[in-house]
């Protein structure tokens, strides 16, 4: 019998590899894209979200979130700073909840902005060889980003290394979009399935708001603080409570990494128990069932982010998943 795999089974583990160990390339056009124009962005977004947006300048950026008085997530984003506009990037879905929350709050401002998704799309290049294959500077840092053209027309390349590996979103004109995927393919990049960048999200830890996160969560709850939250930027919307909470020193409930012994994926909202499955711990966000690391290999396991109450935060921690007629042992990551 032969242990070749199905074709796309197949493509997803060479996709997977090459984000591993060289290059891969996702068609993410379906992106939160917003951008904040006029003399007085900076100021008022920094009122607006958790992290320092005053110390960008002109080529840098941060992962943020927009929250709201009571220190709830209204949006999670990167700021790219450039030298007319802020660009907050983020998941599907969230432009419109963003422009909506902003909005209220602007009286004598002078502060637009414009959902760029419409005109826009992204390409996400990611793995060790993405650096040179995009002619970048090794040392420009998460958040960084630079300017190029395609068929004469502007894009813009913005490092995040969502996967922990160099990543790049490329936020390029959708009329170019197929023609820059096709030229980085023609020189060896392999194109990734979605169903594989959700697994290897899920596998990195990175929330996807709407799903692992909404405005029901506090700021903490993301289990992103170092990354998201600046606790001496001053005094910004629901500061503070994110302070006191800070001063607490601990969430009732954070997001983790899980892992379970199971060939079923769980539906988002799948109960979480202790190991004796005598009492809820957490629910599960999003979850999937990656394609393995080689032919031979056997399915059995899912990886999943999920809501977790204190007593289930430690990595390590035995669980047991109950979602219809499963039942599965895990533990947090």
């Amino acid at each position: 019998m032969s242990n070749h795999l199905p074709e796309p089974r197949a493509k997803l583990i060479a996709a997977k590899n090459a984000a591993k160990t060289s290059v891969a390339i996702f068609d993410l056009s379906d992106r939160t894209q917003v951008e904040i124009t006029g003399s007085d962005r900076i100021r008022f977004l920094h009122s607006f979200t958790s992290n320092d947006i005053k110390r960008l300048k002109p080529g840098t950026g941060c992962e943020t979130f927009v929250t709201n008085l009571k220190g709830k997530i209204v949006a999670h984003v990167f700021v790219f700073c450039t030298e007319h506009s802020l660009w907050l990037d983020g998941t599907p879905g969230q432009q419109e909840a963003i422009k909506n929350h902003l909005s209220k709050f602007v009286l004598i401002d002078d502060v637009q902005f414009v959902c760029r998704d419409v005109d826009r799309g992204e390409l996400f290049l990611t793995g060790p060889l993405a650096t040179s294959l995009l002619q970048l500077d090794d040392g420009m840092a998460v958040g960084g980003n630079v300017s190029r053209k395609t068929g004469g027309e502007p894009f813009d390349v913005r490092r995040v290394d969502l996967f922990g590996a160099p990543g790049y979103l490329l936020s390029i004109p959708r009329t170019q979009i197929d023609v820059v995927k096709a030229s980085l393919i023609s020189l060896g990049v392999t194109e990734g399935a979605a169903e594989l960048f959700e697994f290897l999200r899920i596998e990195s830890g990175f929330p996807r708001y709407g799903w692992d996160l909404t405005d029901e969560n506090l700021a903490q709850e993301a289990a992103r603080t170092k990354q998201c939250i600046s606790f001496d930027k001053g005094c910004y919307l629901g500061q503070e409570t994110i302070a006191r909470l800070d001063a607490l020193g601990h969430t009732n409930q954070e997001l983790r990494r899980l892992r379970f012994e199971t060939d079923v994926v769980p539906n988002s909202g799948a109960v979480i128990y202790n190991e004796a499955g005598s009492q809820e711990v957490g629910i599960v966000t999003s979850a999937a069932s990656g394609p393995g690391e080689n032919t031979t290999e056997t399915a059995g396991t899912v990886i999943a982010l999920g809501l977790m109450k204190r007593s289930a935060l430690s990595a390590g921690t035995a669980l047991i998943l109950k979602s219809g007629d499963t039942v599965a042992k895990g533990l947090v990551l």
